[in-house]
């Protein structure tokens, strides 16, 4: 190993499953201490966003710098979706160009055979919930890893169902987040939220501690984000900020130290060539984000004036497209369904709650246009007012340009799936309604309108 090598700094890459920004440092009323002292020694990005609101197309886009029409993850990898070159991974990169040693413990959701992926190490563990992953994560820093290593935990938590214990008093004293009444019913649901945000909370300061003792926080860069929003109506698989906002805590050498906050927006693509700027090694020319080290070290204020994102398949076909400035947020479908696509919200006593009061009965616009200073919540649409139409757009050829140059099959018309996947209607109830499988004759038409 030469003395280059050595002084490269590990990174363990730790990863939940449908967190959005609800974790303490970001001023939510939920105990996560161990998150906290992360953010509290390291850096802390305030708008940080995933690239797809939905599971695989997420964590392939940070794993690959690329968005999702560009790596072809566009749905579920345990529904028939897959890269289109597992070598994109960035532990390939970080192998051949730095000596890096891959190990994977628990979730990682962008392959249905996890070896196809590409690990030197893959660690069996039972489940991928927290009370399993983490010690099983401690015992492997303790027992020792060849450095540099690149270590992915991921974590089940906060999916649902959830783990975790409540009791009425959590309920009483929790506030449901901002798209959904405040009921009994979704408070009890953002209770049970809280329960398992605690437990992944728990396994990380597990971890963080295992790095301690054994004397590798120092040079280990910690990367704690999750894939997209939190699990309840209007969030997790929609494009408004609820879907793509998440939390992105960086601690380590480079910079990444001192509690510091950034406001400038940040995809996670732009975490792969982030790691290249770190390390010194060249980009693969597939990358489509840029390096945000010059952000972290205070020699610019922002690296985009604008972030994409997109949702093509989850349980359904859904094609929408978004662009997100600091002011504006501009989101476009390119379907036929009038209403919600409910198969792609997971189901919940929340969403049980808006479907008994005619969720299933209201339309979707074909375009969307908010104002972020005065509706940070995303609740007034201003596409159809005359007054903003030269905002409007500006918008509307800034996703397109986005699309083009990033060649989006969406361009030419319905998206076909792969043969074999898996997938709901798009005017089903839920994701748990009967499925088809897509036929070759299915992937030979047009698409799957």
């Amino acid at each position: 190993m030469d003395a280059v090598q050595k002084e490269r700094p590990n990174i363990l890459y730790i990863h939940s499953h449908d967190t959005g920004r609800y974790v303490q440092p970001y001023g939510y009323a939920i105990p996560t201490p161990n998150i906290q002292r992360l953010a509290q020694e390291g850096v802390l990005f305030r708008k940080a966003f995933c690239a797809a609101p939905t599971c695989s197309p997420s964590r392939a886009s940070l794993l690959t710098g690329q968005h999702p029409h560009s790596n072809g993850m566009l749905g579920l990898a345990h529904r028939g979706f897959a890269l289109n070159d597992y070598t994109q991974h960035i532990l390939h990169t970080l192998r051949q160009q730095a000596g890096y040693h891959s190990i994977l413990i628990g979730e990682e959701h962008i392959a249905k055979d996890f070896t196809r992926i590409g690990y030197d190490t893959i660690v069996n563990v039972k489940d991928f919930h927290a009370e399993t992953l983490a010690p099983t994560a401690v015992s492997v820093i303790r027992d020792g890893l060849p450095e540099p290593f690149f270590l992915s935990v991921g974590f089940f938590e906060t999916h649902r169902e959830f783990s975790g214990q409540t009791t009425q008093e959590d309920v009483n004293y929790t506030l449901p987040p901002a798209p959904l009444p405040d009921t009994p019913q979704a408070r009890k649901d953002m209770a049970a939220f809280k329960a398992s945000a605690t437990l992944l909370d728990k396994g990380i300061g597990e971890i963080m501690h295992a790095l301690e003792v054994k004397g590798l926080a120092e040079n280990t860069l910690v990367i704690c984000t999750t894939d997209h929003g939190i699990p309840f109506p209007l969030m997790k698989g929609n494009l408004t900020d609820h879907g793509i906002g998440v939390m992105l805590i960086m601690r380590g050498p480079g910079g990444f130290r001192g509690g510091k906050v950034s406001d400038a927006l940040i995809s996670q693509v732009d975490i792969f060539p982030t790691l290249c700027d770190l390390l010194a090694i060249d980009p693969p020319t597939w990358l489509q984000g840029r390096s945000f080290l010059p952000v972290v070290r205070g020699e610019v204020d922002t690296i985009h004036d604008a972030v994409f994102a997109e949702i093509t398949f989850h349980a359904a076909y859904e094609p929408v497209r978004a662009a997100r400035t600091e002011r504006w947020k501009y989101i476009r479908r390119f379907d036929q369904q009038a209403g919600p696509v409910l198969p792609n919200c997971d189901d919940s006593p929340s969403k049980e709650l808006l479907l008994q009061n005619g969720w299933q009965l209201h339309s979707r616009p074909v375009e969307q246009l908010y104002d972020l200073l005065f509706d940070p919540n995303e609740a007034c649409n201003l596409a159809d007012r005359l007054e903003y139409a030269p905002v409007l757009e500006l918008m509307r050829a800034r996703l397109i340009n986005w699309m083009q140059e990033t060649h989006d099959p969406l361009l030419k018309g319905a998206v076909s799936a792969p043969t074999g996947a898996e997938l709901n209607s798009p005017d089903q109830l839920s994701a748990g309604s009967p499925t088809h499988f897509v036929s070759a004759a299915a992937t030979s038409d047009v698409g799957i309108r």
